[in-house]
């Protein structure tokens, strides 16, 4: 079983494109940047690691409006 489970992930953001597209950015930043907000982390790969972030709440998402 995966941890986070998609359900728990699902209810943090709107879409699982939305859910794709944050935690790819986040794991590209932690990979450049060298930076995580949760130190023990069940996943040794970047994309775990920003989807356990998103999991906690530490990682939101806003839309912004298009005109």
């Amino acid at each position: 079983m995966l941890d986070p489970s998609i359900d728990s992930l699902m209810n943090k953001l709107d879409s699982k494109y939305t859910l794709v597209t944050v935690s790819a950015r986040r794991a590209r930043e932690m990979q450049i940047h060298q930076d995580q907000q949760i130190e023990n982390t069940k996943s040794y790969k970047f994309v775990g690691k920003a989807l356990e972030e998103i999991d906690a709440g530490l990682l939101t998402f806003e839309k912004e409006d298009q005109e």
